[in-house]
C-alpha cells in the first residue's frame, strides 16, 4: 500500500487529539452530560454527568482532512455530505435533549424525514454526478450485482459502551480503505480519515470514557458506513461486516416485539445486546473486545468474498 494512504490517517488521528482536549471542557461547560437510565445496567449509572455529543471531535477531524483531498478525490463528496447530513440530524437531537433538556429530542418523524431528505439528495447526486449506480455487489456471488434499495443504518444503536462503537466501525473503516485501495475508488482519502480519527477519539472514549459520542457522532457514522458502501457498491457487505450492527438493530426489534405480544415479559435481559451480556456477567471491557474482535475477522472475511 502506498504510504500516502497513511497521511490521512495521521493527519486526522493528530487532529482528532488535538480537538479533543479543548472541545471536552466545552461539552462540559454547555451541560452536555450523559444521563444513565436508573432500570439499566448499575454500574452504568456512574457515567452520569460524562459529557456526550463527543462525535463533534472526530466529525471535524475528517471533515478537515476530506478537505485537504477533496479538490483531487471527487468522489469524497457524497460520503462527506452523508456523513455530515447524518450528524447534523444527531448533533440537533443531541442539543435538544441535553442542553436545552428537552427529554425526546427530535421527534422520531422530525428525525426521519431528515435522513430521508439526506439519502435523496445523496442518491440524485450518485445518479447526476457520477458513474456510481445504486446497484449491490453479492458477496461470495464472484461479481453479480442486486438492485435493491436503502440499507439500515445500526450504528446509533450498537454506541452504548465505552468505546464500542468507535471500536467497530474503526474495523468497518480499514475494511473499506483495503477495498478502495484496491479497487482504485478514489474515496480512500475519507476512509483513512475516519480511521485516524476514530483511533485519536477512542484515547477518550476507551473505559472509562471521559466523553461519549452521542446521536452526533453515532449518525454520522450511521451516514459514513452507508455511504461509502453505496460509493463502492457494496452495501450488501455491510451484512457481513457490520453484523453488530444488525444484530445490534435486531436485538432492539426483538424484544420490542416479544414485550408487545408475551404482555411484558422480555426476550433478552435488557436490549441492544450487549446490555444482555453485561447482565450476564460480562464485563464492558470484555463486550467491546469481544465485538470488536468478531468485526475484525468478518472483515477478513469480507476481504476473501469480494
Amino acid at each position: 500500500m502506498d504510504f500516502k494512504i497513511v497521511i490521512p490517517v495521521i493527519i486526522s488521528f493528530v487532529i482528532s487529539v488535538i480537538l479533543a482536549p479543548v472541545i471536552i471542557p466545552f461539552l462540559r461547560r454547555l451541560k452536555a452530560s450523559q444521563t444513565e437510565r436508573t432500570d439499566g445496567v448499575k454500574s452504568h449509572l456512574s457515567k452520569a454527568g460524562t459529557p456526550t455529543m463527543g462525535g463533534l471531535i472526530f466529525l471535524i477531524a475528517v471533515t478537515v482532512t476530506s478537505l485537504i483531498y477533496i479538490k483531487d478525490y471527487p468522489k469524497i463528496i457524497p460520503i462527506l455530505f452523508l456523513t455530515l447530513g447524518f450528524g447534523l440530524i444527531g448533533f440537533l437531537d443531541d442539543y435538544l435533549k441535553v442542553v436545552l433538556k428537552r427529554s425526546d429530542g427530535l421527534l422520531p418523524a422530525q428525525k426521519m424525514a431528515g435522513q430521508i431528505v439526506v439519502t435523496a439528495i445523496f442518491a440524485f447526486y450518485l445518479i447526476r454526478f457520477t458513474d456510481v449506480k445504486l446497484t449491490l455487489l453479492v458477496p461470495f456471488s464472484h461479481g453479480y450485482y442486486w438492485n435493491i434499495g436503502w440499507g439500515v443504518n445500526g450504528v446509533n444503536f450498537t454506541d452504548g459502551l465505552d468505546g464500542l462503537a468507535s471500536s467497530v466501525t474503526v474495523m468497518v473503516a480499514t475494511f473499506f480503505t483495503v477495498v478502495a485501495v484496491g479497487t482504485q475508488s478514489g474515496i480512500e482519502p475519507i476512509t483513512c480519515a475516519v480511521v485516524g480519527a476514530l483511533m485519536g477519539f477512542l484515547l477518550f472514549n476507551v473505559f472509562p470514557a471521559k466523553v461519549f459520542m452521542g446521536d452526533t457522532g453515532s449518525l454520522a457514522l450511521g451516514g459514513f458506513v452507508a455511504g461509502t458502501a453505496y460509493m463502492l457498491q457494496m452495501p450488501l457487505f455491510l451484512i457481513l461486516v457490520g453484523l453488530i450492527y444488525l444484530i445490534e438493530v435486531a436485538s432492539v426489534i426483538i424484544q420490542v416485539t416479544y414485550f408487545k405480544k408475551t404482555g411484558g415479559k422480555r426476550f433478552f435481559k435488557m436490549a441492544p445486546i450487549h446490555h444482555h451480556f453485561e447482565l450476564c456477567g460480562w464485563s464492558e471491557t470484555r463486550v467491546v473486545a469481544v465485538f470488536s474482535i468478531i468485526t475484525a475477522i468478518l472483515c477478513m472475511i469480507g476481504l476473501l468474498a469480494l
